[in-house]
């Protein structure tokens, strides 16, 4: 008999149908009862035993996380918590599960370090298999959202000579004998010995070939890893991660803001609409993590009160100087609590970010025109001649969540800033020539992928949103 999927089984039950279904064991309560779950649906289905037809020596099998294959008939429930169950006919363990031989997972709460440890059963939790369920939802929104606005999904290099950030913290790519690279006389390496002839690394962004396509394809998008070699142990850095950078000709920085706002909102909208069941229990969740915490540390909004809040209003836009005034007038400023200084001309820190946030405006906000120095190279300059069109849109939790501006497209202040910070005009030709030859002005952003993650599961650390998370000193699984 052919498996049905537990979560059709409850969206469309066939009553007095027989039926298999096949999962793993979630509980097992009195030789009697079990929960089975096979990862399409937060829910379990509740299966009954009747100990005179299923015989001893498999039910001694039934253990937490054991996978079984069962058939029987599809009934309604007698019990509570649950409108239909499985009276079993057949089981059939597929794969055992004895704690004795080892196995570490235990039915009981675990923490999020040691799920991260055994990364490779944390799904099996009813966390994480919601918060990859919500993993798949948004990258499918993500898809969804640009093709219905007809822009054309463009698949960027992963190995790439440019550092479009200019930040210098990249991995790097090489085929020669890192033990005795072939060096030319001044003593540096000899990459035109190397396997593409040059100095290449792993990208950190894939908008400068993006804007290659916006400027012949009108709107384009991008969506894959990116990777930044950054020895950041914090609970918001990843040295591997995804981003999804939409570039658009013809579009100004408000365009870009309006594109942004409507961006996130439909993702969040996507997610309430087509998995609330997994957001209530991640809601559930956090509410028993909260409350765990002292009242001042706690968030004002549950999880879903908080997704609903943020699409149901619209983003505050100010200027960076608007924030900065703002963030000098604050109390923690006046106070000295804030770690990092805030000063026309610094760049906002995520203690800054979340101030403005959750305590000034208490809704997302989209900061725009930063000082020049302090951004990219490719970012227009604005008539004062001291900022850049350049926009951050920052939200509860986890500050920035989409950095963008409208590019400069003007050849000569394009070629005056790249002199400026040093960055060798032969490196950039091709980006130039975009300029020169039928330019066209155009703006775009990139969204960190897992942090949206982040923002929408509700889940603390950006560890526990993508499912082999590489960071400094760790590249396991």
């Amino acid at each position: 008999m052919r498996r049905i999927e537990i979560a059709k089984v409850l969206a469309q039950p066939a009553l007095d149908d027989t039926i298999t279904v096949m999962g793993w064991v979630r509980a097992f309560r009195g030789n009697r009862f079990i929960a089975l779950n096979d990862g399409s649906t937060p829910h379990t289905l509740q299966i009954v035993l009747d100990a005179e037809k299923i015989d001893e020596t498999i039910i001694k099998k039934i253990k937490f996380h054991a996978c079984l294959s069962i058939t029987g008939q599809l009934v309604a429930s007698q019990g509570a918590g649950q409108a239909v169950e499985i009276l079993a006919e057949s089981i059939e363990v597929l794969g055992e599960c004895n704690p004795e031989d080892g196995y570490m997972m235990q039915p009981k709460v675990q923490t999020m370090e040691f799920l991260r440890t055994n990364a490779h059963f944390r799904m099996r939790t009813n966390t994480f298999s919601s918060v990859f369920r919500l993993r798949h939802a948004i990258a499918f929104a993500v898809h969804k959202f640009y093709n219905d606005r007809g822009f054309f999904y463009i698949h960027t290099p992963i190995i790439t000579g440019s550092d479009a950030e200019g930040a210098g913290e990249m991995f790097h790519v090489t085929t020669l004998d890192t033990n005795s690279p072939p060096r030319l006389e001044d003593g540096s390496v000899d990459y035109t010995q190397d396997f593409f002839g040059k100095a290449t690394n792993l990208t950190v962004s894939g908008q400068l070939q993006g804007e290659i396509a916006a400027l012949a394809l009108g709107k384009i998008y991008t969506f894959g890893p990116t990777f930044r070699a950054e020895n950041s142990n914090t609970p918001r850095h990843l040295a591997e991660f995804w981003m999804i950078e939409p570039e658009v000709a013809f579009n100004d920085i408000v365009d870009n803001m309006d594109l942004a706002e409507e961006f996130t909102k439909y993702l969040i909208n996507y997610c309430l609409e087509n998995h609330l069941a997994d957001l209530e229990l991640l809601d559930k969740r956090l509410a028993e993590e909260q409350n765990a915490l002292p009242k001042d540390k706690r968030r004002a909004m549950g999880l879903i009160e908080q997704l609903r809040f943020v699409v149901d209003n619209a983003f505050e836009r100010i200027t960076y100087t608007e924030a900065v005034e703002i963030l000098m007038k604050s109390k923690p400023y006046k106070e000295k609590k804030f770690e990092f200084p805030v000063e026309w001309g610094s760049d906002l820190q995520s203690e800054h970010e979340r101030y403005l946030v959750e305590k000034e405006f208490k809704k997302p906000v989209i900061v725009r025109n930063y000082p020049k120095e302090i951004k990219a190279f490719y970012m227009r300059l604005n008539d004062d001649d001291k900022t850049v069109a350049a926009m951050d849109v920052l939200f509860p939790g986890i500050g920035e969540v989409i950095g963008g501006s409208q590019r400069e497209d003007r050849h000569d202040l394009l070629v005056e800033r790249i002199k400026a910070i040093g960055i060798a005009e032969e490196e950039l030709w091709w980006y130039l020539q975009l300029r020169k030859f039928g330019g066209a002005p155009h703006a775009g952003f990139g969204l960190g992928f897992e942090r949206m993650v982040q923002f929408i599961t509700g889940m603390s650390n950006i560890r526990d949103v993508i499912a082999f998370p590489r960071t400094p000193g760790n590249a396991e699984f």
